[in-house]
């Protein structure tokens, strides 16, 4: 880790120590802890806990604070290389994932929450960084996508051994926290020893930047942020609350979801490299508003377990076509910007996280149901922003508006 090298030098290294190979194993390191701890959280509160829905709500509003506070990776950055702070914020991931268990009250688990929150999205914020940075234009959804899969495999090990042996050894949520949050620091620590620090060909610009230009990009990650904190917060919490699937179950249903992202995510990687970045958003968001119509129908109808666990599926796989977001970003961005820009995105991304889940706790008391047409609606809002979406968005045509409201390149 203490030998600084160009990506032009690097490429003399064996591929697995290329940046690419430390993109593939940093995939692989965060969804083992953070996966993890979202296949049975659902089961720890209610069991361990006593969870309601407002206190599910109020979780969920505190894991997104850090979120909401991202833009802090740029002053981090500042004296800190973005790719040490990746590897530590994935250890703090691990820690806090390892002594979840160790926390059974509503303090606690908001108290330890809140460390693996700080963890997961500044990993994630440098992560997204570093990966437009260091992968080229032309192959960048194809990789993207190939990492998406290598994540998704890695969780596949994980959930088969929870599903396994849960029962049958009696495991408990002690232990498997443990282990879980065990594996990621290790992998972190193997990335410290094993790779060198690459240096970009662009310094990045360690100061605020918020440019005119990339407003579209912003609306969207703001509509996404929104949109994704209902189905993360609430369709797993409904598989438990209204339809009584166990520890096994849930992880059983989160198996089939890494299975479908283990061989769509590359296919769909494929697919906005062959149609473009807007089409395939449009794709997305039309899906995901019948998707949320359905969830809303299992609430009014009574529509059965089995649609409910099937929607679930398909809403995970239409999520992976959220690459071409970062793609549309690469394209249009000053390749100074990428990491500022991201810390910025990410704080837009997680404006209305840190509000929705509380809020919608008290909704979900009363209409559950409620809930998933609030996510329709704005599933449709994000589909008119995606039709705005050039064809081949570049520096200069970030937008379909671009030719009546152009800005400087500086904006």
């Amino acid at each position: 880790m203490l030998t600084k090298m160009t990506l032009d030098e690097s490429r003399n290294l064996p591929l697995w120590r290329r940046p690419v190979g430390l993109l593939f194993l940093m995939a692989v390191g965060m969804p083992i802890a953070f996966a993890t701890w979202n296949a049975l959280l659902n089961n720890f509160v209610v069991e361990v806990a006593n969870f309601d829905g407002s206190d599910i709500g109020w979780l969920h509003t505190v894991r997104e604070i850090p979120g909401f506070l991202a833009v802090g990776v740029i002053a981090i950055i500042m004296f800190m290389r973005e790719q040490v702070l990746g590897l530590v914020s994935l250890i703090l991931l691990g820690v806090a994932t390892a002594l979840t268990a160790q926390f059974p009250t509503l303090g606690g688990i908001l108290t330890i929450t809140m460390l693996s929150s700080i963890g997961f999205h500044y990993f994630e914020t440098v992560n997204q960084s570093l990966q437009l940075q260091w992968l080229p234009k032309e192959r960048a959804p194809q990789i993207l996508g190939l990492l998406l899969a290598a994540g998704s495999g890695a969780t596949l090990v994980a959930y088969l051994l929870i599903v396994m042996t849960w029962e049958s050894l009696g495991l408990s949520y002690d232990f498997v926290y443990l282990v879980s949050g065990g594996v990621t620091v290790l992998i972190a620590v193997l990335c410290f020893v094993l790779y060198p620090q690459f240096e970009s060909p662009d310094p990045q610009i360690k100061t605020m930047v918020f440019r005119r230009r990339y407003w579209l990009y912003y609306a969207l990650q703001f509509m996404s942020g929104a949109r994704r904190q209902i189905f993360v917060v609430f369709a797993g919490f409904m598989m438990v609350e209204k339809f009584g699937f166990q520890v096994h179950e849930v992880t059983a249903l989160f198996l089939i979801n890494l299975v479908a992202n283990m061989i769509f995510a590359p296919l769909l990687g494929g697919a906005v490299a062959r149609f473009g970045e807007q089409r395939t958003l449009v794709a997305e968001y039309i899906g995901l508003v019948i998707v949320f119509l359905a969830y809303g129908g299992i609430y009014y109808f009574g529509w059965g377990v089995v649609l409910a666990a099937s929607l679930y599926v398909v809403d995970h796989i239409l999520f992976s076509l959220a690459l071409a977001l970062k793609t549309y970003f690469q394209k249009i961005a000053d390749p100074r910007d990428i990491a500022p820009t991201a810390a910025v995105a990410f704080t837009i991304n997680h404006i209305a996280a840190v509000v929705l889940p509380a809020l919608l706790g008290y909704v979900w008391l009363v209409s559950p149901g409620a809930v998933f047409m609030l996510a329709a609606a704005m599933a449709g809002v994000s589909f008119l922003l995606a039709l705005l979406i050039p064809r081949h968005p570049e520096k200069g045509n970030e937008t379909r508006l671009s030719l009546w409201m152009a800005p400087t390149p500086a904006e």
